[in-house]
């Protein structure tokens, strides 16, 4: 069951062209697992009622990092346009915890994810999360955008490769977001039926590239996805 937390908006930043970020306190005793997510809910301030001054946000922020960190992508929707102008100090609500996506335990199982753009958020939690609890999962990460300025936390990552000697990143640059071909699959991942794939990104993305996998010989059984609503 969902709990509502009363918190403050810490801070905004622009960290992608078109993406913004949002800190804002963890609150005292929040626990949740890298991959989760939670709604932010804006405050009566903005105009905004139930109908539409909420919205679900994975965190970026890794489970032993000191504030949540959400992400999205700004379009002209009542809701972005809303958390725009909402002034760094103000408190608003946290309601969580809710989702699955998180990694598998079994670390004899390589891990690799597939991502287009803003789904980045909670693969950032989790291989940040991975990295300082030093597990030995293989991972690898396939991050797909249409420009160098549109991908989220690149700096990020490759400092998170340089840390962990289980992690490779393999930044993409596609015409369609999110969209890698066959023959870049084949080339990260040598032995397509032993990863779990993760899939993370916009409904027709994830789909896509989930049929795709099923084509060049994945398990389907071993394809976990997390479809972003409202980008």
């Amino acid at each position: 069951m969902a709990t509502t937390y009363d918190v403050k908006l810490l801070k905004r930043t622009e960290i992608a062209e078109g993406t913004l970020e949002f800190t804002i306190e963890k609150p005292a005793g929040f626990e949740y697992r890298a991959g989760q997510f939670g709604d932010m809910v804006l405050p009566l301030s903005t105009g905004l009622d139930d109908s539409n001054n909420k919205h679900g946000f994975s965190f970026v922020s890794a489970p032993y990092e000191d504030t949540l960190r959400m992400a999205t992508r700004m379009r002209p929707s009542k809701f972005k346009l809303a958390a725009v102008e909402v002034q760094e100090g103000t408190m608003i609500q946290l309601l969580a915890l809710w989702g699955d996506f998180i990694l598998h335990k079994n670390a004899d199982v390589p891990a690799v994810f597939l991502i287009g753009g803003i789904g980045i958020t909670p693969v950032r939690s989790i291989i940040a999360q991975a990295t300082h609890d030093k597990l030995p999962h293989k991972i690898t990460l396939i991050y797909a955008n249409r420009t160098q300025a549109r991908a989220a936390y690149h700096e990020d990552l490759q400092k998170l490769a340089a840390q962990n000697p289980n992690f490779t990143y393999v930044p993409v640059i596609t015409s369609t977001e999110g969209h890698v071909n066959a023959d870049t699959i084949r080339k990260h991942v040598p032995d397509i039926v032993a990863p779990r794939f993760y899939l993370a990104g916009p409904e027709g993305m994830v789909k896509s590239m989930r049929q795709l996998l099923v084509e060049v010989g994945a398990d389907e059984d071993n394809i976990r996805t997390e479809e972003f609503d409202g980008y």
